[in-house]
């Protein structure tokens, strides 16, 4: 618990308004998107600058409280999780986009900033930013560094990571320093490529430098819709071994079209599994590669194609997708949305064993997910007021993780692990590779106060001095270090 001395020092840091300790304000910051956990934070500041980020950062060190950084809450794994009784640093009013430099293509902008606001300012220029998860209209570039945002187009465009050239991070021991450069190959250690995907447990990021891509001449979005997911994964096999590189590749099954439609009215065709293709660039390649995309779908047995007509038709498609995730309320009263990764070539068969796991519990499965990269987001449907089946559908997603792995692929595309893969983080990697992450970890934040208790599946602590890791007590009984 925060004495009143630490409240203090913390009202002192942001001021009287940057500060909440109500508990009734406190509750809206007591989970991210991912409900099933939640956790009261003690205190939550709202700082301006970096100068006060730095200066809260310094008394929860001071002091050794634990603290957690937070943008809009859309996070699915937990990673906003408060530490019980801790401070979270809400990064909300830092939102101010800095500084467009056109003609060496960056952005610099504050954690705080909207996604898809970085886009709508360097539009009338000819640019955009690539990275587009589906909450892009409310997300925060601060949420998206720490979890390596992807997104529809990041098959061709790259993650967070590809678009991010440096980072002004707030250490957990409140120094201020700088990752990277506005250089697109800044030499040393690549640290900032260290900090994106670390989820809030390195330290908090306060101002961001970021790439911006010209836009393509032209951009063309086709649909194609075929029996089964299966059919639909296959055709997207072909499509990257016949050497097309598509800006996104999606496929959607019969419950999320119907989620999608019922929400958003995409006009979408019901079907088994509907692909969407998009190819942008110049306006031959692009009328060329369409026509073999035509082709390869027709070979696969698609029942329909179609090529959206128009801007505002190809918007009405992307919508409908990025719509799915919270449409699925829609269709059942409970879901639980998972995310994990296999290679391309798995898709068929992989999609067709998780229907199996799925009958064999009486449960849905509805999936939507990045297919070019093989980034899945399975949605487990499944009813709370039923007892036992919310039990039954949080196993289903755990055991979909691990086939994932099983079949050479990830537990986590864009999601993060957070608190709620901990454990799926330790059945995908030994504990060589734990413990070396682990030494990473504590050389940012010896103290374990930055967003504690997240990503690693047991309890760990660094060294009390430098020298090699040592493995909490709990965490490896009876096993020789193994460093």
């Amino acid at each position: 618990m925060l004495s009143a001395s630490h409240i203090a020092e913390l009202r002192a840091a942001v001021g009287e308004d940057g500060l909440i300790t109500g508990r009734s304000q406190l509750q809206t910051y007591e989970c991210d998107g991912l409900t099933n956990f939640r956790a009261l934070p003690g205190a939550v500041v709202l700082p301006r600058s970096a100068a006060e980020v730095q200066a809260v950062v310094r008394v929860c060190a001071r002091h050794k409280i634990p603290f957690v950084s937070r943008g809009a809450g859309t996070g699915l794994s937990g990673g906003a999780l408060p530490a019980e009784g801790g401070v979270v640093i809400s990064l909300a009013r830092m939102n101010r986009i800095l500084e467009v430099d056109i003609a060496n293509r960056y952005v610099i902008v504050e954690p705080g900033v909207i996604n898809a606001h970085v886009t709508q300012r360097v539009a009338p220029d000819g640019y955009f930013y690539a990275p587009d998860p589906s909450s892009q209209s409310v997300c925060t570039i601060g949420g998206n560094v720490a979890e390596n945002s992807g997104g529809a187009h990041c098959l061709k465009y790259g993650f967070t990571v590809t678009h991010t050239l440096a980072l002004d991070v707030v250490l957990p021991n409140g120094d201020l320093v700088t990752l990277g450069s506005r250089a697109l190959d800044a030499p040393g250690y690549d640290l900032t490529g260290v900090f994106v995907g670390s989820e809030g447990t390195l330290g908090v990021a306060t101002r961001i430098t970021l790439r911006i891509v010209k836009q393509p001449e032209v951009v063309q979005t086709l649909l194609a819709a075929f029996h089964s997911p299966q059919a639909a994964g296959q055709t997207v096999s072909d499509i990257i071994a016949a050497g097309m590189l598509p800006s996104a590749l999606e496929i959607m099954d019969t419950l999320s079209i119907e989620a999608a439609e019922a929400a958003v009215h995409a006009h979408y065709p019901m079907c088994g599994g509907l692909l969407l293709v998009e190819l942008d660039g110049p306006s031959t390649e692009v009328e060329i590669l369409m026509h073999e995309v035509r082709a390869i779908s027709q070979k696969n047995g698609a029942t329909e194609i179609r090529l959206a007509q128009s801007d505002e038709e190809r918007m009405l498609v992307w919508k409908g997708r990025k719509a799915a995730f919270a449409a699925m309320g829609r269709i059942s009263p409970n879901y639980i949305v998972q995310d994990g990764v296999i290679p391309r070539t798995a898709l068929p068969r992989v999609l067709a064993e998780i229907a199996g796991m799925a009958a064999d519990v009486n449960l849905r499965v509805a999936n939507v997910f990045h297919a070019g990269d093989g980034n899945l987001h399975p949605l487990v449907l499944y009813d709370r007021a039923i007892e036992g089946q919310e039990e039954i559908a949080l196993d289903l997603s755990y055991r979909i993780l691990h086939l994932c792995v099983d079949n050479g692929g990830s537990i986590t595309g864009e999601h993060g692990v957070g608190k709620e893969k901990q454990e799926a983080l330790g059945y995908m990697f030994a504990e060589p590779d734990l413990a070396t992450m682990q030494l990473v970890r504590c050389a940012f934040d010896p103290e374990n106060i930055a967003n504690p208790d997240k990503i690693f599946p047991r309890p760990r602590l660094c060294a009390d001095r430098p020298g090699p890791y040592r493995p909490h007590p709990l965490e490896t009984a009876g096993v020789a270090e193994i460093f």
